[in-house]
């Protein structure tokens, strides 16, 4: 059956929003509140153009709008599929772990690196620590449903707590980092966006230069230590950081 039968998808022939980007404002909506779930096969064009009055080019073209989003994809065979809904993280104190869980995405996590390492000046400079000492280098993988979502560098000073690779690949550095008494009180960070290494191309599923949101995160614990510096790069068709802006009186 066809999923979006069971839709309330109507168009505004009034308005001057395209109705082509009507529908696929309301097939978004229903991909990220569930409505729509991973896996789901839409139906016909023909016949979901049939159903709102539309020409079968609008609702290719509002298909198309969401298969560049990553949201949907065009199987040979099978038909137009949900992948899944992208992930919006709001911009707070919280790890990418925790939120994938709290959004119901069974987030799994493959560890690429774990040891230790010099610090060079910019890791230094951001844990307090002496340029060329021993810091703890970990590289993680963060998976949600199976798929790339995230490639995850953090240094942590040496002898904060220890980082098994197995505690690593089962839960979210913050929860280790709780569980070992440490509490995280805040963070400075930066956010942009940049093209994908050959590395990052290689481990996220994207093409060399494919563009990457980024991250760069300094977290305190509650005597204003510094306990993680966090170098992350996210693919931003599955991605995004979300937040609210006040008008200053």
């Amino acid at each position: 059956m066809d999923p979006t039968v069971a839709l309330e998808l109507r168009v505004d022939r009034g308005s001057p929003v395209p109705l082509y980007f009507q529908l696929s404002q309301q097939l978004e909506a229903a991909i990220e509140h569930g409505s729509l779930t991973p896996g789901s096969l839409l139906g016909n064009e023909i016949e979901l153009a049939a159903r709102l009055g539309l020409s079968r080019p609008t609702v290719r073209q509002a298909i198309q709008s969401l298969v560049d989003k990553g949201l949907l994809v065009r199987r040979r065979g099978v038909g137009t599929q949900v992948v899944h809904s992208r992930v919006k993280r709001p911009l707070e104190l919280s790890s990418l772990y925790d939120d994938l869980a709290a959004a119901g995405r069974r987030p799994t996590t493959t560890v690429l690196v774990n040891t230790v390492v010099p610090a060079s000046a910019e890791i230094a400079a951001a844990l307090g620590i002496a340029e060329g000492g021993d810091v703890h280098r970990v590289e993680r993988l963060r998976l949600a449903h199976g798929e790339p979502m995230a490639y995850l560098i953090n240094h942590l000073p040496p002898g904060l707590l220890d980082l098994d690779t197995a505690q690593l690949e089962a839960t979210g550095l913050y929860r280790l980092l709780r569980a070992a008494g440490i509490t995280l009180h805040s963070a400075r960070q930066s956010i942009g966006a940049r093209g994908a290494t050959a590395t990052e191309a290689e481990r996220l599923g994207e093409a060399d230069g494919a563009p990457l949101l980024t991250m760069c995160r300094t977290t305190y614990d509650d005597t204003g230590r510094a306990v993680e510096y966090g170098d992350h790069t996210y693919r931003p068709s599955r991605y995004a950081f979300e937040f609210q802006l006040l008008v200053r009186p």
